[in-house]
């Protein structure tokens, strides 16, 4: 592949409409409808699930299956309770970060459309600065402008609305894309860049490509296990993000050592199958794509565990993002990683033979 941009004007509008779609865990079916809708030109067939995992097949008759696969949702809120004077109290849906909560503008979902509100914080004139009391799960509430849980309820507020950020793409300093759910959209997308690429450039696969965008990897990698289950596939290569480490109050000793613009980051872990790692790491040296290691212990914490679990074993790796600020609403993540991840995936799929085994035995 040339050293030039491998994203297009196209391209980058599908990132940010997908990005700016919310699709909190369990409600994740407008954003797979906007990622199939830019599959469809490249790929042959879609396969979607119960739950709304969307799948795109090339070469669905294939009987030896190949996975490249993102997941869909983002991390959210729930209204747990609406107090008497119509404030809301909320819990998580997925790993959603207490400590950036205060003063941020939301959007509730009801059956109404999207209503409005605020976390709410009291002034710091007001707080004791001898004893000042974080926020946390249990003293985190939104205001929505109501005088009382009767109007809350008129709004088509209840127990149960999902609640998520309204922060919207942008890019820093020209090649620093930011935005809430970048975990993990961005692996939605380049997945869905690497099928544009192997339409674009006439490449027949031997096999046949589950390009898989799985739902609710936020609260248990839920969506992976189930489509797993339903594809068996013989192979899966997974994207995800992953930590980068150079930023202030983050120990390097502990988590390790990534940076954004530093390329892919292939991870070393016992669900991580050897050989097809050592696969992507050969293709990553002979193509010239940086790249950077993570060894993460016992289990990857991303929907590689699910699949690589799966149907006896499935052999897994797992390409991940280096990314900022995880779970905030400011994520950020380098352009050259992205299209380094697309890259390193594409080139892998072009060394994957029909009926490889990738087994320690043979």
């Amino acid at each position: 592949m040339s050293s030039k941009s491998i994203l297009n004007k196209k391209s980058l509008n599908f990132l940010e409409k997908y990005l700016n779609n919310a699709a909190p865990t369990g409600y994740e079916w407008d954003g797979q409808k906007i990622w199939m809708d830019y599959l469809k030109p490249y790929v042959d067939e879609f396969i979607t699930d119960t739950y709304g995992t969307a799948v795109a097949v090339i070469n669905p008759k294939a009987k030896y299956k190949v996975v490249i696969e993102g997941h869909a949702d983002e991390i959210s809120w729930y209204v747990n309770y609406i107090s008497d004077n119509g404030l809301l109290y909320v819990i998580r849906n997925g790993g959603s970060d207490h400590q950036i909560a205060p003063s941020k503008i939301v959007n509730i979902h009801t059956k109404k459309g999207i209503i409005k509100g605020v976390f709410g914080w009291p002034a710091i004139h007001t707080r004791n600065r001898a004893k000042e009391e974080p926020p946390k799960p249990s003293n985190i509430f939104i205001d929505v402008g109501a005088k009382n849980k009767d109007e809350v309820h008129e709004m088509g507020i209840h127990i149960g609305c999902v609640i998520t950020y309204p922060d919207e793409f942008h890019i820093l300093n020209g090649d620093k894309f930011v935005c809430r759910a970048i975990d993990n959209r961005a692996g939605g997308f380049m997945i869905a860049e690497v099928a544009r690429l192997l339409h674009e450039n006439k490449k027949k696969l031997p096999f046949g490509l589950y390009i898989t965008n799985s739902v609710q990897e936020e609260i248990g990698l839920r969506g992976a296990q189930m489509i797993a289950e339903r594809i068996q596939p013989n192979v899966a290569i997974v994207t995800d993000v992953t930590h980068d480490t150079t930023t202030p109050m983050i120990d390097q000793k502990v988590q390790g050592e990534a940076a954004i613009g530093k390329g892919p980051v292939i991870a070393y872990a016992p669900a991580v199958q050897q050989k097809l790692r050592d696969r992507i790491t050969e293709t990553a040296e002979e193509k010239k794509i940086p790249f950077q290691r993570a060894a993460l212990s016992r289990a990857t914490g991303t929907d590689t565990d699910a699949f690589a679990y799966s149907n006896s074993g499935v052999a897994s790796a797992l390409i991940s993002l280096p990314l900022r600020y995880m779970h905030t609403t400011v994520e950020m993540v380098h352009r050259e990683d992205v299209e380094n991840v697309i890259k390193l995936i594409y080139e892998t799929l072009l060394t994957i033979e029909d009926g490889e085994t990738f087994s320690y035995f043979e």
